[in-house]
């Protein structure tokens, strides 16, 4: 074992453990946790703010992006600690949601929904792989280990600027549906 790779386990570990924990969380939130009736009315304007959240992430990541091509690494930096602090509050706002109102159902039949449930799918299984991505990025950058950040970056980029893209995606047609 080299002197590089060990002291990267335990908080490599431990980013995979609140990862994992994050997501069962999550899904007891979705599927088991049934959402108190009194709160049926109450912040009705989270899955707008989810969107706006998801969509200034999106802007951020593709600045980060545009930035680190041009060698600009302290606004790159910039752009992407802003980019996690919009994740951070899309998930802070996510979970509240859906807290209180359980989960919503698309109404559309037929193509379209087929269509919805294709995106969703993709935003779901990606957003749970993307996650521990984005905290070990994150770890490596913040470590100084800017070739292990580099190379996992090279991956963590597209999907988390895909789920933030779907996720507007997915807000935009339960909205469409919904009105």
């Amino acid at each position: 074992m080299t002197t590089e790779t060990t002291p990267t386990r335990g908080p490599i570990a431990g980013l995979l453990v609140l990862s994992a924990a994050a997501t069962a969380f999550l899904l007891w939130l979705l599927y088991v946790h049934h959402a108190p009736p009194a709160f049926a009315m109450r912040l009705r304007f989270l899955p707008a703010c989810n969107a706006v959240f998801n969509a200034c992430s999106a802007v951020a990541l593709v600045v980060g992006f545009v930035m680190i091509r041009s060698r600009r690494i302290a606004v790159h930096r910039r752009a992407m600690l802003t980019a996690f602090v919009f994740s951070s509050l899309f998930l802070a706002s996510y979970i509240t949601h859906h807290a209180l109102h359980g989960e919503t159902r698309f109404p559309g039949h037929g193509v379209i929904r087929t269509v919805y449930l294709s995106i969703l799918l993709t935003h779901v299984l990606l957003s749970v792989v993307v996650l521990p991505m984005i905290l070990i990025t994150f770890y490596f950058s913040l470590s100084g280990r800017f070739p292990q950040h580099k190379r996992i970056a090279r991956y963590t980029f597209p999907i988390w600027l895909y789920v933030s893209v779907t996720g507007v995606v997915v807000y935009a047609m339960l909205a469409w549906w919904h009105a």
